[in-house]
């Protein structure tokens, strides 16, 4: 069985983080493994607090999972501060034949900050270029690019200054904020991959970006190409919305067994 590490915060209200990751690696019949780098008080109607793990106890955990386990890819979520950033980079230098999937995630969909700003420098210099694909969504593109983000063919152009300034190997813009299509482009620096589908209109979406990375990471480790992988992953987030249900007052969750009734 092959083994992901989710390297990420946790969600005390499971739906999204390390919770999320977990339960997509289950999904997808492999084994997941978690470092956690921040405890958030969260629930449907959004994150409340959030509190940093000590970059000391992030390292110990990183070195308790290498020096025992193979990981055969590495999907990375919130990361909040730069001496985090730091022990993470380290290790990603150790193993640098390992696929790293990076979920840039900044900002919470009720509009908490996770991403601290004095740590967006070590983010966008030495970890992102240490990735074999980045996740952003349309808000954290128009961060990354400093352009605006209203259509494909601005998604387009934002992709292409990504790329050029973030020295990645392959971005995935995530375009659900926009209005009746859900518009995804994968973008290598030659070529654009359009992934188009009509919308769901669903509350029941916390932790889709979450689970889109997750699931890309564990198609990854399958030995699917990274088109495929996309693909693949595109449709079980949909299947996984189509079936999710209400448990709160806010937002919804994703169903990610719904092919297993119980």
């Amino acid at each position: 069985m092959k083994h992901i590490l989710s390297i990420a915060g946790s969600d005390s209200s499971c739906g999204a983080g390390v919770q999320v990751d977990l339960k997509t690696f289950a999904a997808h019949e492999v084994y997941g493994l978690n470092v956690i780098t921040s405890i958030t008080a969260q629930n449907t109607n959004g994150v409340l607090e959030a509190f940093d793990i000590e970059p000391k106890m992030v390292k110990a955990q990183l070195k308790a999972i290498f020096d025992d386990i193979k990981v055969d890819v590495i999907k990375i979520g919130m990361v909040s501060s730069k001496e985090t950033i730091k022990e993470i980079v380290k290790i990603l230098k150790k193993y640098p034949n390992i696929p790293v999937i990076l979920d840039t995630i900044m900002i919470s969909s009720s509009g908490f900050v996770l991403l601290k700003k004095e740590a967006m420098d070590i983010f966008i210099k030495e970890l992102i270029p240490k990735t074999m694909l980045i996740t952003p969504n349309i808000n954290e593109a128009i961060v990354l690019s400093k352009q605006n983000i209203k259509n494909v063919d601005d998604m387009k152009n934002a992709l292409i200054t990504m790329y050029d300034l973030l020295h990645c190997k392959n971005i995935l813009l995530k375009g659900g904020h926009l209005e009746d299509y859900a518009v995804d482009i994968l973008y290598d620096g030659k070529n654009f991959t359009v992934y188009k589908k009509k919308k769901i209109i669903s509350n029941n979406t916390h932790g889709t970006g979450c689970t889109l990375s997750s699931s890309i990471a564990s198609n990854l480790a399958h030995g699917y190409s990274l088109e495929i992988s996309i693909k693949k992953a595109k449709k079980y987030v949909r299947k996984a919305i189509k079936n999710g249900f209400s448990i709160g007052t806010g937002i919804g969750q994703l169903n990610h067994f719904y092919k297993y009734k119980g």
